[in-house]
This record gives C-alpha cells, structure tokens and sequence, in this order.
C-alpha cells in the first residue's frame, strides 16, 4: 500500500519537475529577451517538433508523463509523433497524421471557448 503512495508520489514529482523546468526556461526567455509571447510559443512548438523529430523528447514524455506533454512543446511533439506515424501511410499520410493526432485538443479547445463565450461577457482590460 505505501509503494502504491510512493510510486504516485514520484510520478507527481517527475511531472512537476519536467514542467516546471520547461516554465522555468520559458520565463527566463521572456525576461531576457525582447521576444513577444506568440513568438515564444511558436519557438516552444518548434522545439518539441524538432526533439521529437529527433526522437529525444519522447524519452521526455516517458520519464515525465504530464509534465512534457501539457506545455506548448507537448503539442509539438504531438503534432511530430501524428506525422511520423502518418508517414508509414505515405506522403498523404505526414498531414493528415499530424492533424489527426492533434485534432480532439484543438477541437476541445475551440468547443469550450465557444461555450464560455456563450457564457460570459468578453471585455477588455483596464489599466
């Protein structure tokens, strides 16, 4: 019973540790560079394309779980893992493997922004 909390436990530390390093980098970005949010999301996107394109960040997700596949990276490799696998299926098969894979998170993410549209009241900040 008490392996079954510590293996839990360490699962929760690896996921934390992961993320929050991934976070860590991103805010050190954002503090030392001039670069915008978008373009530091598209860069955090490309690397986990390009690691796992290069089979590294897989070894990533293994290790951490949650804690590589939540930030923006984890879409990368999700979008990367589509298309390698939809390339067994021929050159068709990169694209629509790629959007494949990713297409139940976009697909809840433009749902239930919709809903909470529907919901609330947008407005814009006052400083």
């Amino acid at each position: 019973m008490f392996e079954t909390y510590l293996e839990i436990f360490w699962s929760f530390a690896k996921a934390f540790a992961v993320g929050g390093a991934i976070c860590t980098i991103a805010q050190v970005v954002i503090n030392f560079t001039d670069l915008t949010a978008g373009k530091i999301l598209v860069v955090f996107m490309l690397a986990g394309v390009v690691l796992q394109g290069l089979g590294v960040y897989q070894y990533l997700v293994d290790f951490a779980g949650a804690g590589a596949t939540v930030p923006i990276s984890g879409f990368g490799y999700l979008l990367a893992n589509g298309a390698i696998q939809g390339a067994q299926k021929g050159i068709f098969g990169v694209f629509t493997g790629a959007l494949s894979a990713a297409s139940a998170g976009v697909s809840a993410a433009v749902i239930f922004s919709f809903l909470m549209a529907m919901f609330f009241k947008s407005r814009s900040k006052k400083n």
